[in-house]
């Protein structure tokens, strides 16, 4: 993406790190640059915009959920049947 504009950080870059950004994944300093090439740049941070919009979304309509309460208990013991089959296998095994 081209704004047109000289930057210190080029577009592509800025657009290529925008989801570790709005992830809050960055170093300090990567976050330092940019947000002041999104200070700067129209198009960039229109993009931003749709990127952080779309997360959003995701997150609230894919990431809301409820876990069933004893899924916790189902997963350990599941764990605890197959720790038990093993066990079972490797004693036939060593007779």
């Amino acid at each position: 993406m081209s704004c047109g504009g000289e930057h210190a950080t080029p577009c592509s870059e800025v657009l290529a790190k925008v989801y570790s950004y709005i992830d809050g994944e960055l170093e300090e300093g990567n976050c330092a640059e940019i947000r002041e090439h999104l200070d700067e740049c129209g198009p960039c941070l229109a993009e931003y915009g749709l990127e952080e919009v779309v997360k959003k979304l995701v997150a609230k309509h894919c990431g809301a959920d409820p876990v069933p309460g004893d899924l916790r208990s189902k997963v350990l013991h599941r764990i605890e049947a197959a720790r038990s089959d093993l066990q079972v296998r490797e004693g036939a095994e060593a007779d």
